[in-house]
């Protein structure tokens, strides 16, 4: 028992790594952007900025111990904040009071480890490329328009973040000199920086220090930390959940678990393992709950995997799990030690270099776009519409918006692409003994002869009325044999499939032909027979699978030379 122990400890610190000089350096900047960008997204949601500021603390660390991407960083993302803050308004609770917050944060949790423990993590393969692609762009777009004021000191109007864009170039003269000053300033520094090859993971760091201190020795008259709220030199406490508030938020709940998975979801693609082990969808959901579970008790908003602070602490330099971890504990000594020095970081530079991010990310997606706009039409129409959702409308609907196109997409394409084969068999060769060749389905069965077709397709109800069509004619059919090789239909077909095969074999019959299954499947065959499809085929109308990849249609060719034999009618004489 003792060495059982022993052995799971070690496989678990071979799982965590051994961290590097460059997670250290990633984890103090991700730490030092968590301080004004974390606050400010709570603080523009209604919530108390220290709540934002608290939720890169313990989720980062619980989050990036326990998450299967190993760069993902677990903390507070503006989407989170705005559907949390929607949530508990539709609930009539107030978002500044710490036992909602705490509640609403636990519950989330919950949910995401739930789903996580159901592996529903498969529900996300089928959001297709080109539903993430838009998904992802928008919310780069969204960080980007989240920044604007702070950048520039002009805060674009509407609703509607491609507005909000829009607007916020149409007032260039409204920008305030000194802030856009300092931002550009920032960029700038960084982009020197990142010239330089051995700067590249501390661009971002060198571009922080530098202007901050540059603000400081200038006096320049610019918005900073301390003026959204101060941070108090004190570590999260615990703070007990509002139980009363659970029957209000259960719906709400699975809402802003849904919009925060949607986020993460995207992550993994772009954030690949440096260490070559594969992410887990499952694992990372069951991270993202442990991480809102105990951070809900340690005064932390929901929280989820941050695409822009992962794009932070990657540019920084993370090459391990462990910079996320650095960047919690980083941002807990800083609020303890150095809070008053936090409070200095202006504003204009968090905006430079959260706009260097978020279009670093939507750069980092431009091959996927491309891709997806020479795929086809029908999938770059998904990305856009996608993409116009996810700045135009709340992002729990955008995200069904998006599921909902996905789905539309597969079914498209599975019907698309189902499809009869004819089976003919070449003639014998020393070289290709009893091969086969394909070909395409005849429009009508041949009296007294044998036709074999392959069906490819998963039984899905849209595509049938395709497979119907291809379907040969049996008018006049008599002694006709249609052999059909089902071994790609689902254990559980559709029952419109089932439908259509009864419908087919009664015609066939009708014209005195016949239809015969083969390649079956045991689950299958159980099906047909409840459903008494097998009844109308009659004895050795269905050939059951078998390891033999073409044994079970040599055993339907044998029945159906046999049938043949039997029920043609023997041909005149031909006339003298």
């Amino acid at each position: 028992m003792k060495q059982t122990v022993t052995s799971r400890a070690r496989r678990a610190l071979a799982r965590l790594g051994r961290p590097r000089t460059s997670d250290v350096t990633s984890g103090a900047v991700t730490g030092l952007f968590s301080i004004p960008e974390g606050m400010a997204y709570a603080s523009i949601a209604g919530f108390n900025p220290v709540a934002g500021l608290y939720a890169g603390v313990v989720p980062a660390v619980v989050g990036s111990l326990t998450s299967r991407t190993v760069l993902m960083v677990t903390t507070l993302t503006s989407a989170i904040a705005l559907t949390s803050q929607s949530v508990l308004a539709d609930a009539g609770l107030d978002a500044k009071d710490a036992g909602n917050v705490a509640v609403l944060t636990v519950m989330v949790g919950a949910v995401m480890l739930l789903m996580g423990v159901l592996r529903l993590g498969a529900v996300m393969s089928f959001v297709s490329n080109a539903v993430m692609t838009g998904f992802s762009a928008g919310i780069a777009l969204q960080i980007i328009t989240g920044v604007l004021k702070d950048a520039t000191g002009y805060r674009p109007h509407g609703h509607n973040k491609l507005y909000q864009l829009f607007d916020w170039l149409a007032h260039v003269g409204d920008w305030k000199g000194a802030t856009t000053a300092v931002a550009a300033v920032t960029v700038a520094l960084w982009a020197a920086a990142r010239a330089a090859k051995r700067l590249q993971p501390v661009a971002l760091l060198i571009a922080m220090v530098l202007t901050s201190a540059g603000v400081a020795l200038l006096a320049t008259d610019v918005e900073l930390v301390k003026d959204i709220a101060a941070i108090p030199a004190a570590l999260p406490s615990f703070t007990a959940p509002d139980l009363s508030a659970v029957p209000h938020l259960i719906g709400g709940a699975f809402s802003v678990a849904l919009v925060a998975l949607a986020q993460a979801a995207g992550i993994a693609p772009s954030m690949p393992n440096p260490d070559g082990t594969r992410s887990d969808v499952n694992g990372d959901f069951r991270s993202q709950g442990y991480a809102n579970l105990t951070g809900g008790l340690f005064q932390a908003m929901p929280s989820g995997g941050s695409l822009s602070r992962t794009g932070v602490a990657v540019s920084a330099g993370a090459r391990t799990r462990w910079a996320g971890v650095v960047s919690g504990v980083f941002l807990a000594l800083v609020v303890l030690v150095a809070g008053s020095l936090a409070e200095r970081i202006p504003m204009p530079v968090i905006g430079g270099l959260i706009l260097v991010v978020g279009g670093e990310l939507i750069w980092g997606k431009r091959h996927d776009i491309l891709l997806v706009l020479h795929t086809s039409r029908m999938s770059s129409a998904a990305m856009v519409l996608t993409f116009l959702a996810t700045t135009q409308l709340p992002l729990q609907q955008a995200i069904v918006l998006g599921t909902v196109l996905s789905l539309l997409l597969y079914c498209a394409q599975a019907a698309r692409q189902a499809k009869l084969v004819a089976l003919r068999r070449m003639p014998e060769r020393a070289e290709a003994p009893g091969q086969w060749e394909t070909t395409q389905p005849p429009a009508a069965l041949t009296p007294g002869t044998v036709t074999v077709l392959d069906y490819a397709g998963s039984s899905f109800f849209a595509e049938l009325p395709r497979i119907e069509n291809q379907l040969p004619a049996v008018d006049g059919a008599r002694g006709a044999v249609l052999v059909l090789t089902v071994r790609a239909l689902p254990d559980v077909p559709s029952s419109a499939m089932l439908k259509l095969l009864g419908r087919y074999a009664t015609r066939l019959h009708d014209q005195g032909g016949r239809l015969i299954l083969c390649g079956v499947e045991p689950a299958l065959l159980r099906l047909l027979e409840r459903s008494g499809t097998a009844a109308r085929l009659g004895p050795g109308g269905i050939v059951p699978a078998t390891p033999q990849l073409l044994g079970p249609l040599e055993t339907a060719l044998a029945e159906a030379r046999r049938w043949v034999a039997v029920h043609t009618p023997p041909q005149p004489p031909p006339p003298r």
